[in-house]
């Protein structure tokens, strides 16, 4: 037995070989199971009892994709899924890019399984037809697919978030400039949210569809400053962040909320162009690196490359004398 594997591991013909039934048949025992939690949710006992209640048939077909993933993957939740502070950060980055379906985080954490799997399924396929190559190399590889196949769907969630962020805050200056003149035209707080979620629905949509949350959310019964607070807490912007409380201490002490919000619109545009000026102030060590890599070669070559082609060529009319 020992003799047999270590003629396994020696033999890099036999090990690739190995290693692509492995392979195989860990792809096809996903597909098996993927296939059986299908059925078992579709045509199981408890979804029959369930459609018979309900009037359905067997799974609803309004679920979402991410709705489906966590359905499949709740009977191994405890066991794929993180716990504690790394799920409560990753449910927050989710609810910062704009996913705020429950099930999101489980539908993220699939996404990453099933990309580490398929990239170390494909490089092993792909392994088995070349010959030249070690078994540790195909190891380290196939270790490597597993790694870019996990820190792929973070680093495009990092990116989503980046991306969302800056759109709300391009919108954040326009919006708060509109309820000022709202709630200064005589307008309550809530009516003054809900016409700048009209207002902004066009310009802005993804900050006019946030204030809109909080004005249904104000309709349904919540309080004010519970809702606010929820736009807080869902943007993960210092500037709402700022503005939520400056409301919520208005609410609380009773004073003028126009007052309030003439004076932090004073202050944020202070504070944009504090930040404009920075920015600018940034623009020459910026701008270092361009030039000399991009424009500093393409000027030598314009004015010193004719005096090197003369030069050259009257060394060559020298020698050839």
């Amino acid at each position: 037995m020992l003799d047999e594997l270590r003629r396994m591991i020696i033999d890099p013909d036999v090990s690739m070989a190995t290693l692509a039934v492995i392979a195989a048949a860990a792809a096809v025992m996903l597909l098996f199971w993927g296939v059986a939690s299908v059925l078992d949710r579709k045509f199981g006992p408890a979804q029959r009892r369930l459609g018979e209640i309900t009037g359905g048939g067997g799974l609803s077909t309004d679920l979402s994709l991410a709705q489906r993933v966590a359905l499949h993957l709740k009977p191994i939740e405890r066991f794929v899924l993180p716990q504690g502070a790394e799920r409560v950060t990753t449910q927050e980055r989710l609810l910062f890019a704009g996913y705020r379906s429950p099930s999101a985080v489980s539908a993220f954490y699939a996404a990453k399984l099933a990309l580490a799997v398929v990239l170390a399924v494909c490089w092993l396929a792909t392994a088995y037809f070349l010959t030249n190559i070690s078994t540790g190399r195909i190891a380290f590889f196939a270790i490597a697919a597993v790694f870019v196949g996990m820190v792929l769907p973070s680093m495009w969630l990092d990116r989503k978030v980046a991306h969302r962020h800056r759109l709300l805050r391009n919108g954040f200056p326009d919006a708060l400039d509109l309820l000022t003149v709202c709630v200064e035209s005589g307008l309550g707080l809530a009516q003054a949210l809900q016409r700048v979620a009209d207002e902004l629905e066009v310009s802005h949509p993804e900050l006019g569809s946030e204030i809109a949350q909080v004005t249904a959310q104000m309709r349904a019964g919540v309080e004010r400053e519970t809702a606010l607070r929820a736009l807080a807490t869902r943007t993960g912007l210092d500037d709402i962040r700022g503005l939520v409380s400056l409301l919520a201490q208005t609410l609380r002490f009773g004073t003028g909320i126009a007052d309030a919000l003439r004076v932090y619109s004073e202050d944020f545009r202070d504070r944009r162009m504090q930040r404009a000026e920075e920015a600018a102030a940034m623009i020459g060590t910026k701008l270092i690196f361009p030039l000399v890599f991009c424009l500093f070669p393409s000027f030598f070559v314009v004015a010193v490359g004719p005096a090197v082609i003369r030069l050259a060529a009257v060394l060559g009319a020298s020698a050839g004398k």
